[in-house]
């Protein structure tokens, strides 16, 4: 009868252990937020309870029947899957003085000792089995952890060879450009005297007496196409010499509204809209308002030249927000970490382009304008301004649906 004091207090608590809510009990082993997974390690912890309860209830019918004791090894290997030494130390624990607990019931007289040694035996194999369980689990949780690494270093491996392939080939067209820029200033170096002179002589024919309309007619030709060579060679000379921007802040409306003002004349004359959207409170940017003006004209237009009579071009600004892979990527670059930007879109409903044109819209001297109506280098002198600013300029477009055009620089936020 002494006895049953301590096995009808076992009991008790064995009966109270189903109403234990073991998301609660997950929670304090795998805090929310700490570890992932926490959902599947509550699951497991309350899967390896039932099978605990289950065991003690079978303890408490055969009580004399040790093997009855060796089924503590699955909620130990349930437990093992966690991963978590410390729920394991507390359910070794429990295993150990559940199976002690049954010393408490009644046994034959001389019985006690041997029941003593066969539950130690269980005791050392759920120790054992413990610790080859929880040795394997964390093996593998390593080994889990090194492939994840070695997974992230090999992406990490590759965005650095794909930004290595871009710079490689930014510099490849810089390389092309200077050589150009040098060609080019000794052209014009060479051209320059000798169109000057036949200027001169055009100019002085067309003040004689005596000259025919007909011949003044060709006179005048011939000085409207050396005036347009002389054009051409200083815009290029002006395209290849990229001088580096002496930014300041600005308010983005003092760099839109004096190009669409420019601008505003050839759209009318052609019977284009041109709308601009600034928005309630306009932000500011960092910049060289002379570069990017160059840009947003450039923009325009192509914009206008792409869009026929009775089309519409919008100029919007808007905020973008970095995300933090493109600010891994450009800490990577060694470039600085920009979280805001502004956004200048230029969008047209215009003829659009090709997919082949436009993979090579960015590259220098790609043109499909006609023959001396476009040097081919708009496109790319705006990104390289653009880029030289910190920001980027990207294009979409479809056949016959138009093309959007998008400057992203940094804000005055950041």
């Amino acid at each position: 009868m002494k006895m049953a004091g301590p096995l009808s207090a076992s009991r008790a608590l064995f009966r109270r252990l189903p109403q234990v809510k073991w998301r609660h009990v997950a929670s304090f082993f795998w805090p929310v937020g700490t570890v992932t997974g926490m959902n599947k390690h509550a699951v497991v912890l309350g899967v390896s309870a039932s099978v605990f309860l289950l065991i003690v209830i079978a303890e408490m019918a055969a009580p004399a029947n040790v093997v009855v004791a060796y089924g503590y090894v699955l909620p130990i290997l349930l437990i093992a899957t966690a991963r978590n030494r410390r729920v394991m130390f507390l359910t070794v624990a429990l295993c150990i003085l559940a199976t002690y607990v049954g010393l408490l019931r009644p046994t034959k007289p001389g019985r006690f000792v041997s029941a003593v040694i066969n539950r130690s035996v269980v005791v050392g194999v759920l120790v054992a089995v413990a610790y080859f369980a929880m040795t394997r689990e964390e093996r593998k949780a390593r080994e889990e952890a090194a492939r994840a690494e070695l997974a992230l270093q090999t992406e990490n491996l590759l965005k650095a060879n794909t930004q290595l392939a871009e710079i490689r080939d930014a510099l490849n067209r810089s390389e092309r450009l200077a050589a150009v820029g040098q060609l080019v200033a000794s052209v014009a170096h060479e051209v320059g005297t000798p169109l000057h002179s036949i200027a001169w002589h055009v100019q002085a024919l067309a003040e004689e007496q005596g000259i025919t309309s007909d011949m003044r007619k060709r006179i005048d030709v011939i000085d409207s196409q050396i005036s347009r060579v002389v054009r051409i060679i200083q815009d290029l000379l002006s395209s290849t010499r990229q001088r580096k921007p002496t930014p300041a802040w600005l308010p983005v409306e003092c760099l839109v509204q004096p190009v669409a003002a420019l601008m505003g004349p050839s759209f009318v004359g052609k019977g284009v809209a041109l709308r601009v959207e600034l928005g309630s409170a306009p932000p500011s940017i960092r910049g060289d308002v002379e570069q990017l003006q160059q840009v947003l004209l450039n923009l325009l237009a192509n914009a206008l030249a792409a869009t026929s009579t009775g089309g519409e071009v919008l100029v919007s600004v808007g905020r973008w927000v970095a995300t933090p892979e493109e600010l891994e990527s450009r800490h990577r670059t060694g470039e600085t970490p920009i979280e805001q930007f502004v956004t200048l879109t230029v969008r047209d409903t215009g003829c659009g382009m090709p997919t082949e044109h436009l993979t090579c819209a960015f590259e220098p001297f790609f043109t499909t304008k006609a023959i001396g109506d476009g040097t081919g280098l708009g496109l790319f002198l705006s990104r390289e301004i653009i880029a030289a600013h910190g920001g980027s300029l990207s294009i979409e477009s479809e056949v016959g649906k138009g093309t959007t055009v998008v400057i992203a620089l940094p804000s005055a936020a950041n």
